[in-house]
């Protein structure tokens, strides 16, 4: 089964259970999913809807940020309730030290010894965290914190 099927009996499931913020939220997904597939042409696969799942949840935590600024506590916690159902599709979470052996093996794969390096050995981090769910930021601050910025 497919994420993009798995999504799809998810959606009848949440109808079924007259669940209206899960419904929302994988009808939201859904459209996301629809969108990035008339974008390339054709139907996403695994990896390319991961994609999609991934930069929803980076949305959702950039508005819980912004609406939390602006003191919109009810924004903040449907955003919230949505970003739960969405990380439910995405990967498994790189742990802190999953995150720091691949920053290691980028720095010496790419032989980077100041901070003006970070965009190389940044290039290089992400595709050996293929497969697990990173934070950029968090990758983004091991990565200044293992060259000394």
């Amino acid at each position: 089964m497919t994420l993009n099927e798995k999504v799809n009996g998810e959606i009848a499931a949440a109808m079924k259970a007259k669940d209206p913020v899960r419904l929302s939220a994988l009808r939201m997904l859904k459209a996301a999913i629809m969108n990035k597939g008339v974008e390339k042409n054709r139907d996403l696969d695994d990896a390319e809807v991961l994609q999609v799942v991934a930069s929803l949840v980076k949305q959702r935590r950039d508005s819980i940020e912004q609406f939390a600024k602006a003191g919109r506590q009810d924004l903040v916690d449907k955003e919230t309730s949505e970003l739960k159902i969405l990380e439910e599709y995405q990967p498994p979470a790189a742990s802190p030290d999953e995150i720091a052996a691949a920053v290691a093996a980028a720095i010496a794969e790419t032989g980077a010894t100041t901070p003006k390096d970070m965009g190389k050995v940044m290039k290089a981090v992400m595709p050996k965290l293929a497969g697990k769910s990173a934070d950029g930021r968090a990758v983004n601050e091991a990565v200044r914190r293992a060259l000394g910025a």
